[in-house]
């Protein structure tokens, strides 16, 4: 009673009463989450869910403090509740231990809540909740840490920037040969082990489709001969896969990696004129000539010894822990298999066994080479691109989460702000603020019309929807999913076949683009026949709002258009500098004083330099680099000019 007594003096008996009432959905309950939580229950939020997938990990406890040695291994989110319930025993706290991206968190789900709080470690999960959110027209309030640097930021569809508005920094890439044959350092390693081996044996080969590693000119003749015998390499361990129910297995794909695969590398002479050559390995030679050694760590015991997983391990652990991993690695593959013929295993970091096995590898990969190798902890780092968290940048970012979270449930978003902790920099602030920014009007994501449709997709077909769309004067259309073709004029094979046949089922968004260019999204709820009063199918939502929205929006990107040309335009007739506009200006003037350049006496005077910073980075993930890693970015005003009546700012670019 006297927390809330207090709340009520502080932000008003109205916005008390709103806020107990709101239904908030928290994504994560890691090192953002945990501060999060404790912050809503003593902030008078009292209907929350919390979900995460992940478990409690002896490394979070530095920082994610709802979490104590005892809870090691059990569920973030089951914990987060009973540790924040002690803060406040009056909140009704709903935890779940999944994925958010699982079929019953669909866009009906979404839409129960006011406000959904996004604590993530991953741009996957990110922008699925972000895709999730305009879908439901839910506004999200988005966060990320690293290291001494934090956004917070709101998005509400047709209002704000979306998560996908900006783009984001391409991963790093890396030659395949380099990868494949002459590795330096301990990433090239772990990428080699994550990204093709780890793909190859478990069905998710990354280097197929040039996601992370990149071939190299093959017009070399020798570089053309060595990507074919490391094709030839990727076949012959393929056939190797077709026996992994059997005893043996993991000594087969140990000797073909680290003992045949080798002695093929060393025979090419030329390749080690200027370097050592790696040294094979055979599987049964390691496990026998050291018995007197501890066992290997297996996901169980990794963590009964303190900041065991801190150490690099020995030869044979590394075996030992790579034999183990596979063996459950496979287990696990064979039985997804059994209900979904294409699944395959994906890497995750915060998956015991996924990083057992990508640790062990890289490192039998190192001593092969002669290269460091690295702990289990700095794989870990390293695989999943991220940079260690402060405590304090959680605690900053999850206080500023909150005061959003007030203004928007006092329905105030015109006062809401992106703020950045750009601790460290040249600015003596310790957070920089700027308006929300406008949605991107070329966003693939934010820019479409969502629309649920009912249907009982068991028996509709492709036709069904086809002949649907004709009927609102939608015609021409290109149908896909997840990036998946399903229809087009010129490709109508599934025109006859159920949606369920080609896996569009409940919550699934199927994008449907007509032959003006219009593009709107359709999720799918699947319900029996019986329910919808004999009609094929049920819309909610107005298409011909959604398809008049379309064309307006359509127009906005000619009129951004039309604006970044006359741009170029000015830059052309002088290369030195170029103009931004409104939209673009944002993200380089948060000028300091003002921009008129005019003096105390009236009189004009030249404008100040003054350094700005860029907001065109996404918000960061927590614990995560490589989708915006840096917040600031220095740029140099020069001077005003005018251009058709209107004021522009110059940057000259050094």
């Amino acid at each position: 009673m006297a927390r809330e007594t207090h709340l009520e003096t502080t932000i008003g008996t109205s916005l008390v009463r709103a806020v107990a009432d709101a239904k908030v959905l928290m994504v994560g309950a890691g090192g953002i989450g945990c501060e999060l939580l404790k912050n809503l229950v003593m902030s008078g939020f009292k209907n929350i869910e919390v979900i995460d997938l992940d478990t409690i990990d002896l490394s979070n406890l530095n920082r994610q403090f709802l979490f104590q040695k005892q809870h090691i291994k059990k569920s973030k989110a089951h914990v987060a509740k009973e540790s924040a319930l002690a803060f406040n025993p009056n909140a009704n706290i709903i935890s779940r231990h999944q994925n958010i991206k699982e079929q019953e968190f669909s866009v009906d789900w979404f839409k129960g809540f006011d406000l959904v709080m996004n604590a993530l470690d991953n741009l996957d999960a990110r922008r699925h909740v972000n895709k999730m959110c305009l879908a439901a027209n839910v506004p999200l309030i988005e966060s990320g840490t690293a290291g001494y640097l934090g956004q917070v930021t709101v998005i509400q569809k047709d209002k704000t920037e979306c998560f996908d508005c900006q783009p984001k920094e391409t991963p790093k890439t890396f030659p395949v040969c380099t990868i494949r044959s002459t590795p330096s350092t301990p990433i090239h390693c772990i990428v080699w082990a994550k990204s093709y081996l780890f793909g190859l044996l478990f069905g998710n080969a990354e280097d197929d489709d040039d996601e992370v590693l990149v071939k190299e000119d093959s017009n070399d003749d020798d570089i053309a001969k060595e990507l074919a015998a490391l094709a030839a390499e990727s076949q012959a361990l393929k056939e190797i896969l077709a026996s992994m129910d059997t005893e043996g297995f993991a000594e087969r794909v140990f000797n073909k990696v680290f003992f045949t695969d080798i002695h093929r590398l060393r025979s090419m002479e030329d390749m080690w004129k200027t370097r050592k050559p790696p040294t094979p390995l055979k599987y049964d030679e390691i496990l026998h000539q050291t018995e007197d050694l501890p066992g290997a760590m297996d996901a169980t015991t990794l963590e009964a010894v303190t900041l065991k997983d801190q150490r690099v391990w020995t030869l044979r652990e590394t075996v030992q822990v790579f034999s183990e991993s596979l063996e459950k690695l496979s287990t696990r593959l064979k039985e997804m298999r059994e209900t979904d013929p294409e699944a395959s295993v994906q890497f995750d970091k915060d998956d015991a066994e996924t990083l057992d096995f990508v640790t062990a590898t890289a490192n039998l990969r190192a001593h092969v080479y002669g290269i460091e190798e690295k702990s289990r902890f700095q794989v870990k780092a390293m695989a999943g691109n991220i940079i260690p968290a402060i405590a304090t940048t959680n605690a900053i970012i999850a206080g500023m989460m909150v005061m959003l979270a007030f203004k928007i449930i006092n329905k105030r978003l015109a006062d809401c702000k992106t703020s950045y902790l750009v601790y460290g920099r040249h600015r003596p602030q310790l957070i920089v603020s700027e308006p929300l920014a406008k949605p991107n009007p070329k966003c693939y994501i934010c820019r479409n019309s969502y629309l649920a449709i009912k249907t009982d997709t068991k028996t509709t077909t492709v036709q069904d929807l086809i002949d649907l769309l004709e009927g609102y004067s939608i015609s021409d259309v290109e149908i896909q999913e997840s990036g998946r073709v399903i229809y087009d004029p010129d490709f109508d094979d599934n025109a006859s076949k159920t949606l369920v046949s080609l896996q569009l089922t409940d919550g699934k968004f199927v994008e449907v683009v007509d032959e003006d260019d219009r593009k709107i999204i359709l999720c799918l709820k699947d319900v029996d026949m019986d329910s919808l009063d004999g009609e094929r199918f049920q819309i909610e939502g107005d298409v011909e709002e959604a398809l008049e929205q379309q064309t307006q929006m359509k127009q906005q990107l000619r009129d951004a258009e039309a604006a970044e040309q006359q741009a170029a335009h000015v830059h052309e007739e002088d290369p030195d500098v170029i103009m931004t506009d409104d939209n673009r200006k944002r993200k380089h003037d948060e000028i300091s004083g003002p921009t008129s350049g005019t003096s105390g006496s009236g009189e004009e005077a030249p404008l100040k330099k003054s350094s700005l910073t860029s907001t065109a980075h996404p918000p960061l993930a927590e614990d995560e680099v490589g989708n915006g890693s840096s917040t600031e970015q220095a740029v140099d005003v020069d001077e005003v000019v005018m251009v058709d009546g209107e004021s522009f700012n110059v940057v000259v670019l050094d």
